[in-house]
């Protein structure tokens, strides 16, 4: 099944934190709430048992799963999350936002709740104090995205600027200046030259790593970075109505 947007749809990501995220993200009564919003699509990424032996690092408590939503009514998605985690997760907090989305790299997808072979690393960057926002923007869209995409075997690369916050349950909630997705060969997490695409020629991985962290530098990515793993999980919520389909 395809998913079926119109232009403009407006997509909210939401970092989750807690335990037992796995069964309360996938279960049905989620995606009958979210459609209950009008939503039309659902994706969440989990840091669950299949991304166990990945890289995973950040500014605080681990972040276990990112949720997007595509719908009308961010601010409704929001709440319908959140009540649905409460009591499907008690315990369990949200920070989201209202982002602007770039498909840099087109993910290949299916949307009936099957997990894709992929590793999925989502990272949420802060811009740095030194750069302005528009420095810091046109290095991170213009600049850094063409280096990303060639040093690293990405099948997917997906950026999406924060542009304002949205109800959520964590007490402290982080600041995001973006959040973006990026998809590896699943090998990525054992194998460092699938992981860059080096081929295992060791020359070249370190000449890939060497101009990746460079621009990552620049970016102000080297530092004050959260990096989840996930496994990523996609569904349709409403009937197709003959829209045209959003790439």
């Amino acid at each position: 099944m395809t998913t079926w947007l119109p232009a403009g749809t407006p997509k909210a990501m939401f970092l989750v934190w807690g335990d037992g995220l796995g069964a309360a993200l996938t279960a049905p009564a989620l995606r009958e709430a979210l459609a209950a919003t009008g939503a039309l699509r659902l994706q969440v990424n989990l840091d669950d048992e299949h991304v166990a032996d990945a890289l995973r690092f950040g500014t605080g408590e681990p972040i276990g799963a990112v949720v997007s939503v595509w719908g009308p009514e961010p601010e409704r998605v929001a709440g319908a999350l959140a009540d649905h985690l409460g009591t499907s997760a008690p315990g369990a907090t949200t920070a989201g936002w209202l982002v602007e989305e770039r498909r840099r790299v087109d993910p290949a997808e299916t949307y009936d709740g099957s997990r894709a072979d992929v590793l999925a690393n989502t990272a949420v960057l802060r811009r740095p104090a030194e750069l302005d926002e528009e420095t810091w923007l046109h290095r991170w869209l213009v600049e850094h995205t063409p280096i990303a995409i060639r040093t690293q075997a990405t099948s997917a690369y997906l950026q999406h600027r924060c542009l304002s916050p949205l109800p959520g349950s964590h007490p402290d909630p982080p600041h995001a200046d973006a959040i973006v997705e990026e998809l590896f060969p699943t090998a990525g997490m054992h194998d460092v030259h699938a992981f860059y695409g080096s081929g295992g020629d060791d020359a070249e991985l370190s000449r890939r790593m060497t101009e990746l962290m460079a621009s990552v530098n620049r970016i102000g990515a080297d530092r004050d970075l959260d990096l989840v793993p996930g496994s990523r999980y996609l569904w349709d919520l409403q009937p197709h109505t003959g829209l045209v389909a959003r790439r």
